[in-house]
Formats: structure tokens, sequence, C-alpha cells
């Protein structure tokens, strides 16, 4: 373990914690900043356009005849 020495100055119940806590700050800080900075994300998260099923209906009246 490159760090070991650290956990004489910091004890692991500490230490472990706020390692996670700041990983977990930094990822959301990454996820807001793409979700607010680009228009592509909103998109994808939205759904899209929606297609009109106009084509099918055609199909369906030369299958009658």
């Amino acid at each position: 373990m490159i760090y070991s020495k650290m956990w004489c100055v910091v004890k692991p119940s500490v230490g472990i914690p706020v390692f996670i806590a700041a990983v977990a700050i930094s990822s959301f800080s990454v996820h807001l900043a793409l979700t607010m900075n680009t228009t592509w994300v909103k998109n994808y998260l939205n759904g899209g356009t929606k297609v009109a099923m106009a084509a099918p209906a055609a199909a369906d009246a030369a299958v009658k005849k």
C-alpha cells in the first residue's frame, strides 16, 4: 500500500467515509455538469422526438384490396 503511513495520522473510521463522500460528491458534480451543459443528454433522457405512425396505415389499405 503506497499510503500506509497515512493511517497512522488519520483513523480509518474517519478517512474511509471522507474518501467515499469525496468520490460521491465529485461524481454527482460531473453528472450534474453533463446534464446542465449539453443538449443531447436532455434529449436522450426525454426520449427524443416521436415519429408519426402514418406508414403502416397505407400498408393496411393495400392489403385490404
